[in-house]
This record gives C-alpha cells, structure tokens and sequence, in this order.
C-alpha cells in the first residue's frame, strides 16, 4: 500500500476497505446461506402434513431427516479440497444448481423410502457449502474481523428459520394447486430459488482480491498481504498442520465434537419444534406454528452478531462458546417444568436458541487461530462434516426416544448433558488457550505497528 498517511488514516483506510468488502461480499452469501437452510429444514414444516400422507412415523421422520447429514459427511471435505481447485464462484454455483433440483424433487417422494434416499442425495449435493464459504472468507478478512464476520453470514441460519416458518405455514394452509397436497408445494417453492441462484453466482462471485474490480490496486495489495502475513505467523507460532492432523488430529476431534453437541441441539430445534410448538396449543393453525416457532429465531438474529462483536472486542473465545452452551443446557432441562404453558414454553424456545446461536461466530474463530492454507480446506470441511453428524443422530435419537416414551423431555435432557459438556471441553483445552493468548499477542503487535506507522508519514 502506497502511504502518505499517519496512524490514525491508516487505521480509517482499511476500516473503509473492510466495510467495502462487507457490503460487496456478504448479503449475497447471506442469500445463499438462508436458501441453504430453508432447504434441509423445510422438511419439519412439511412433517406436519407429510408424515400422515406418507404414513411415517416420528422415529422414521427423525432417521429421514437426519439422513442428509449422513450425506453430507461423506462428501464434505472432497468437496471442500476441490473449491480450493476449481475456485469459489463455479463450485459455490455447482453446489446450489444441484441440493435446488434435489429440493424440489423431494415434493414428488411417495413414500418413507423415497423421502429418505432424497435427504441423503440432498446432503450429497449440498455437502461443502458451508465449509466452502468459511474457507472463501478467510479470503477476504484478516483475524482480527473473523468472529464478527462469520456470526455476520451466520445470521441466515435464525433469519432463515424466520422466513421458514411463516412461509412454510402458509404454503401448508393455502397452496394446493393443481390438486397436488400443500406440503409437496413446501419442497417445490422453496427449492426452485437455490437453481436460480446458481445462475447468479458464476456472475457475483469473484475467486479473490485481486479479481474484484471493485477493490483498487492497493486495497487488494493492501489486504492480501495483511491475510498472507497472519498466515506466516501463525505457521510460525503452531507449525505447519498436516494433512492426516488437519483432518482426525485431536485439535479437529476436539472442535468436531463440541460442535457436535451444538449441532445436535440445532438440528432438534430444526425438525422438531414446529411439532413441539404444535403439541402445546389447541387448535393452531400451520401459520400460526410458523409464526410462534420463528420468534426465537428474531432473537438469535440480534444477539449473535453482539456476541460475536463481543468476543472481537475482547480478544476471547472459549468462554464466549462455553457460557452460551451452558445457558442453552439449562434452558432444555428447564422445558420439562413449563411443558403445560405454551409461552412459557416459547420464552424457554427463545432463550435456548439465542443461547446456541450466539456460539457462532467465536467457535468458527478458534480453528483459524491454527489452519492455514490447505490444511484449513481440511480441516474447516473435517471439523463440519463430523459435527454435523449430529444433525443425523440429534434427529433420529430424538424422534426414537419421543416414539419410546411418549415424551419429548427424555431427548431434550439428553441434549443439555452433552451441551454442559461441550462447554466443559472447550473451556479446558490447552491447545485453545495458548491459540488464543497467541492470537492476542499478534493483535497487540498489530497495533503496536500501526502506531509506530506514525513514524512512516509521506512514505510510499
């Protein structure tokens, strides 16, 4: 970067690039999240109508919609190496044109087989999507911005949720054209949007900096130095990770599993509240369901990303991923109490949503503090891709023990135990303490540097 400038301009110089790349690269993959999530949760809605059409029962539903984990498990870290290939924009759009067709081909399923061979086609087909854009924003945002950012994207997953429930409710309440049943509609309206925006991708995605026409010279300069230079001394500090360590190494197992636990805990929240919400009140309609179960997802909304700001601000990680899990462990255990009052039972919903959410942004910031390059490909997608085996073992336990006992608090007590110990784990692991003291080191650095620029004035 070309400076003529003093400390405190330099620091509003690359304040103003970021928000730049802000603006130019997060809505859109904030849309894509959204319709991402829209698509593997859906399903909970269609339940209310399905699983009486299809003849399923809670515990095949809970195995059908858990299948697409297993999907996207087994595909997830190919799919995230062959991004760093074929570059993010083809394999980005490669990844909606095919989970949007296989959306809506699950309107045409007849019955628990079909649905279930289409859940796991559809975690094929989208299995790398998340991993892809993590890897895509480490790209374009150095360490000091990646919580923020990340809980920034991540707020699709509550404003999808949002935008799911109500539209799902209505489409089951009013949609039956052509004589084909509502809830088929659900799959068919809302998958059709992923195969557009596929389209759409190949012309709003650029591979990185020094491909977006809308960053100077020097801000792309500027940026790709400052992310390159993170990247050094973070090898520096922790080594080069291996393939075989970035991808099973105990740093990945350990973050897979405490992800894991949260996954689960979403992937519950996800199928099974619109049934939960159902079940506490008379003669609800599927709109009202959806607009009751979207409340939570308001709130989660809103306090992710100060969470996420939080955790920057101070530097902090561990605790900013502990403190919400243990709040969401209590908020399940506690359900059982108010299982009688339906908005008793929804400020519970609500607190243990936003609780869970919040852990977003600062948990996708722990492994950074140590991947780089290929090894973070790896093992962003490998650290993914076992948790979300959660979503297929939240699901199908949770449907199986509900068909077992009649009862919903036997899962939820479940999922608080293995909250409460996640929590414990990434508050106790060395490896994250040292990563974390290291990273504020490196900050500190940083603004020691950006000081001493004061010295530099008139130089470029």
């Amino acid at each position: 970067m070309s400076r003529d400038l003093d400390a405190p301009e330099i620091g509003a110089y690359r304040s103003a690039v970021i928000r730049k790349i802000k603006m130019r690269v997060l809505p859109f993959l904030v849309v894509l999240y959204i319709m991402a999530f829209i698509d593997r949760a859906n399903v909970g809605y269609a339940a209310l109508e399905m699983n009486a059409d299809l003849g399923i029962t809670k515990a095949q539903f809970g195995l059908a919609a858990g299948l697409f984990s297993i999907g996207y498990f087994l595909f997830e870290v190919p799919s995230n190496m062959l991004m760093r290939k074929v570059g993010a924009r083809k394999w980005i759009a490669r990844i909606l044109f095919s989970w949007g067709a296989v959306a809506v081909l699950t309107g045409f399923v007849h019955d628990f087989t079909q649905l279930a061979i289409a859940r796991t086609v559809l975690g094929i087909a989208e299995a790398g999507f998340f991993p892809c854009v993590l890897l895509y924003l480490t790209l374009w945002f150095p360490e000091r911005e990646r919580a923020r950012v990340v809980a920034q994207f991540m707020i699709a997953l509550p404003v999808a949720t949002l935008i799911a429930g109500p539209l799902s409710g209505m489409i089951l309440d009013h949609v039956h054209w052509f004589g084909v049943e509502s809830w088929r509609w659900v799959f068919i309206l809302e998958g059709i949007p992923a195969v557009m925006l596929g389209f759409v991708t190949l012309f709003a995605l650029v591979d990185g900096p020094h491909k977006a026409k809308w960053l100077t010279r020097d801000e792309a300069d500027w940026l790709t130095e400052t992310i390159d230079a993170e990247s050094r001394a973070k090898a520096a500090a922790h080594g080069q990770v291996s393939f075989l360590r970035s991808l099973a190494g105990i740093r990945t197992l350990s973050l897979s599993f405490i992800y894991y636990s949260k996954s689960v805990a979403i992937y519950v929240l996800a199928f099974f509240t619109p049934s939960i919400v159902a079940g506490l009140g008379d003669k609800l309609s599927n709109t009202s369901v959806g607009f009751i179960t979207a409340l939570p997802y308001a709130a989660a909304a809103i306090f992710m990303v100060w969470w996420a700001r939080h955790s920057d601000r101070n530097g902090e990680r561990r605790w900013h991923v502990g403190i919400p899990l243990l709040v969401a462990a209590a908020g399940l255990v506690s359900m059982v109490f108010v299982q009688d009052s339906l908005w008793f039972s929804v400020i519970l919903l609500v607190v243990i949503t936003v609780a869970v959410y919040a852990t977003y942004g600062p948990f996708w910031a722990l492994p950074s503090l140590f991947l780089t390059g290929p090894a973070a490909a790896v093992g962003l997608a490998s650290i993914n891709s076992l948790a979300n085996l959660g979503g297929f073992v939240g699901p199908f336990g949770f449907g199986a023990l509900e068909t077992a006992t009649g009862g919903i608090y036997w899962g939820l007590s479940i999922v608080a135990a293995m909250l409460v110990i996640a929590a414990g784990l990434v508050t106790r692991l060395r490896f994250v303490r040292e990563a974390e003291a290291k990273a504020r080191e490196l900050a500190a650095t940083d603004a020691a540097r950006e000081l001493s620029d004061k010295d530099d004035v008139r130089v470029s």
